[in-house]
């Protein structure tokens, strides 16, 4: 397996730092995989950051307070939203209508980055999916 990247998706990236054993396994493997790339978008960390406040998930309060923390233990690296990705995000003609799934399908796109997902969210974008 050579080196590849991946942008996890919300879930994914939750999973991933919490409850590792729901990861589907090729996920996981690629995860822990010391060649794999990760990337966090911060549209994931806004959408965290939102469901805690709103009492969605109470769990994540403590490490989404450092989420920088978080994501660094993963072995992962941020990425910013540009204009280029709001762009797009605002462009998808599909009817989906979660912003932040729309975001992490337009970043996934410029950035040549498959998006880690372990349910059909992505299937009506033209994205790559790894599940």
């Amino acid at each position: 397996m050579g080196p590849i990247g991946s942008l996890l998706d919300t879930h994914t990236l939750l999973w991933a730092i919490g409850s590792p054993d729901l990861l589907p396994h090729r996920t996981r493997r690629l995860i822990e995989h010391p060649e794999t790339r990760l990337w966090v978008s911060s549209a994931s960390v806004w959408e965290i950051a939102t469901k805690h406040r709103v009492g969605h998930l109470p769990e994540a309060g403590l490490c989404w307070l450092t989420s920088a923390n978080c994501i660094q233990r993963l072995g992962a690296d941020t990425l910013a939203i540009s204009a280029e990705h709001s762009c797009l995000a605002g462009s998808f003609p599909n009817a989906h209508r979660d912003p932040s799934d729309r975001r992490l399908a337009a970043q996934s796109i410029p950035e040549l980055l498959p998006l880690m997902a372990s349910d059909g969210t992505f299937d009506n974008f033209p994205v790559g999916v790894v599940r």
